[in-house]
């Protein structure tokens, strides 16, 4: 082990701590002799490498912490790759080994590539709604009950409100002095909160006009597993042309409305609305109040745009500027406020242009 440490220190950014956790966690699983890493690019909360080691491949994962990111993306994770795994197993790599002090986890290594923009097909959002099903059609096992609820979970209407309303206040607040932090809130002042103000009155409108109560919450039958953050840019592409989904550190029990939303709000990996017909008639199939989910699930779907909007401005707040950081280094988090922004500014304009004509909600 001598030999391998002194090769892989020169291609991996962290301290000797890290350096010496991940050759134990790999000597543990029984990875013998010279150890290849190299970092894989992409990710903007942790930093992930692809290992090799006595002929074989896996993923090592290095989580971020801090103070004011609660959540244990590491525990969550882990728990969640498990559970799908024992239940929907060509969907998800395989969890392989941890170590919680050094916030680092294994995984089998998916061989593959990203699903490229632009090359969804119906054949892919089918794969996905099996993943998604598949959980979920053991949701009521005892090892589903052991998950946690989804980070930002909301059950009512009100609550899904609430949250986007507090992400927006806080963007507002920005204390970042930076030329794009000053472009930022300027931007989140004359333009995020007061069509956030304007969205949010129509989606109220809009459940009183379909008879919804907007401050009763889901019943337990009606929550569903997530995987969260749920889209095609947490997915890898196979060779053969199965998916495999990945990055489940927000995942867990959560409202079928942030699931639908979130799977065609995400910018990364657009998929186009001409799929959510379908998409949506798929999820409400043998669930509970179905034709109440069939009314509810469109009306929060712009809360969800907004929300999105909000998302892509993270990194101009102060835990979110650290785990960018952490996960990309310092030096270009500067390009990526910047790129963020340009993205926010593009994503709002679509909600804009829903209000003034007309079709906010999908039909």
């Amino acid at each position: 082990m001598g030999t391998s440490r002194k090769h892989y220190i020169q291609q991996v950014s962290g301290t000797s701590a890290f350096l010496k956790a991940a050759e134990r966690l790999l000597y543990a699983h029984g990875c013998r002799g010279a150890l290849g890493f190299s970092a894989l690019s992409g990710g903007s909360n942790n930093k992930v490498y692809k290992v090799s080691a006595g002929g074989k491949t896996f993923l090592l994962k290095h989580y971020f912490r801090h103070r004011a990111d609660i959540r244990n993306r590491l525990d969550t994770e882990f728990a969640f790759c498990s559970f799908a795994h024992a239940h929907a197993p060509r969907g998800v790599p395989l969890p392989l080994a941890r170590d919680n002090r050094a916030r680092i986890a294994l995984y089998e290594y998916a061989e593959g590539t990203k699903v490229r923009t632009g090359a969804v097909t119906p054949a892919l959002v089918r794969q996905a709604l099996e993943f998604y099903r598949g959980l979920n059609e053991f949701r009521r096992d005892k090892a589903a009950e052991r998950l946690p609820g989804a980070s930002e979970a909301c059950f009512s209407i009100d609550e899904h409100l609430r949250l986007v309303s507090a992400r927006v206040r806080r963007l507002a607040s920005l204390k970042d002095r930076s030329p794009a932090g000053r472009k930022a809130a300027a931007f989140t002042k004359k333009e995020l909160a007061p069509l956030w103000a304007s969205v949010s009155r129509e989606i109220l409108a809009a459940a009183a006009e379909r008879g919804l109560d907007s401050g009763k919450e889901l019943a337990p039958e009606e929550r569903r597993i997530s995987p969260s953050d749920f889209g095609f840019h947490n997915a890898i592409l196979q060779p053969g042309g199965r998916l495999k989904f990945i990055d489940f550190e927000y995942a867990g029990w959560d409202d079928p409305a942030k699931t639908v939303s979130d799977f065609f709000c995400q910018p990364a990996i657009p998929v186009s609305m001409k799929h959510y017909p379908w998409f949506l008639k798929t999820v409400l199939r043998r669930m509970k109040n179905a034709k109440k989910h069939a009314l509810r699930i469109p009306v929060l779907l712009p809360a969800y745009r907004v929300k999105w909007c909000c998302i892509m401005l993270n990194c101009f707040l102060p835990a979110g500027a650290k785990r960018r950081s952490f996960a990309c280094g310092p030096e270009k988090l500067a390009a990526q406020k910047e790129l963020q922004l340009e993205k926010a500014v593009k994503a709002l304009s679509v909600v804009e242009a829903g209000l003034r004509n007309g079709n906010l909600f999908p039909r």
